[in-house]
């Protein structure tokens, strides 16, 4: 969000975990102009998306690793995120190209 600075509102898809119904999450998404939108109960096909990345995080990075503290893990995750899957990581639903480059193809 802080670097795309989306000028539509963004969909923020999640399952019913305790931490996407709170109040807090309903504060932050409006604060964000985020829209949140809710899987129904026990159903990991509403969201193929967000349960294959996390698939993949699993794999790739964390059952690779042990960590020494929640700190050390958290910043593993995003580096995974911020300086692999989202720049190098082709896909082949993105015609093998990582959603970085993907999302450039789609603006032009």
């Amino acid at each position: 969000m802080w670097r795309r600075k989306p000028k539509d509102q963004v969909l923020v898809h999640s399952d019913q975990g305790s931490q996407f119904t709170s109040m807090d999450w309903a504060s932050f998404l409006k604060h964000h102009n985020l829209v949140h939108s809710m899987s129904r109960r026990g159903n990991c096909h509403d969201n193929t998306v967000a349960e294959s990345f996390f698939n993949l995080l699993k794999r790739e990075r964390i059952r690779r690793r042990v960590y020494r503290s929640r700190d050390e893990a958290r910043q593993d995750v995003f580096d995974y995120i911020e300086m692999f899957y989202n720049p190098k990581r082709k896909h082949v639903r993105n015609g093998m190209l990582s959603p970085v480059e993907f999302e450039r193809v789609q603006k032009t």
